[in-house]
C-alpha cells in the first residue's frame, strides 16, 4: 500500500460523507486509520476529523492533540489546529480556541489563512469581542472582492483601532 492510495481511499470516504450514517462513517475512517502504524499522525488526524464531523467533539479534541504531538506537518497540521480550535469553541473552551488561532495566524501564510481568520472571528464573537470578530471577517473578505478591497480593509482596521488596549 502506498501513502497515495491510502490518501485516495480516505478522500473517497470523505467525498461520500453524506451517504454514511455517523457511526458507519467513523468506522470506515477508523478501519483505514488502523492500516497505518499505531500513533501515526495522519491516521489520528483523520480519526479526529471523523469524530468532529459527526458531532463527537469530546472524542475529537484529544485525537487532534495526539495528531499534532505525533508530528503532523504541513497543511494537515494547520487543518488540525483550525479544527481543534473550532472543536474547543464548541466545547466552550473559548480562550484556548482564540489563543490557538491567534498563534496560528502568526505562524506563516498559506491558502488556509482565511479559514484561520474565519474561525478566529467565530471564537472572538463567543469571547464577547465582536468588534474584533467583525474586523477579522471583513479583513479576510476584503481580499476576495472585485472592488472596494482597500476601503473595506481600511474599515476593518478602523474597527480594531477603536478597541480598548485590554483586548489587544
Amino acid at each position: 500500500m502506498t501513502n497515495e492510495s491510502w490518501q485516495q481511499r480516505i478522500d473517497a470516504i470523505w467525498a461520500a460523507f453524506d451517504q454514511y450514517e455517523p457511526g458507519a462513517f467513523v468506522s470506515e475512517i477508523d478501519r483505514l486509520a488502523s492500516e497505518l502504524p499505531p500513533g501515526d499522525a495522519a491516521g489520528l488526524f483523520e480519526l479526529a476529523s471523523s469524530h468532529d464531523s459527526t458531532g463527537q467533539e469530546e472524542k475529537a479534541a484529544p485525537l487532534y492533540r495526539q495528531a499534532i504531538a505525533a508530528g503532523l506537518t504541513g497543511p494537515l497540521r494547520r487543518r488540525a489546529i483550525i479544527q481543534l480550535a473550532s472543536t474547543l469553541r464548541n466545547l466552550g473552551q473559548i480562550d484556548e480556541s482564540v489563543a490557538l488561532l491567534t498563534t496560528e495566524q502568526q505562524s506563516g501564510s498559506d491558502n488556509l489563512d482565511d479559514a484561520v481568520s474565519a474561525f478566529l472571528a467565530l471564537s472572538l464573537t463567543d469571547a464577547g469581542r465582536e468588534r474584533e470578530a467583525v474586523a477579522m471577517a471583513l479583513g479576510a473578505l476584503a481580499r476576495h472582492l472585485p472592488r472596494y478591497n482597500r476601503s473595506l480593509a481600511n474599515y476593518a482596521k478602523a474597527l480594531t483601532d477603536q478597541i480598548p488596549a485590554y483586548h489587544s
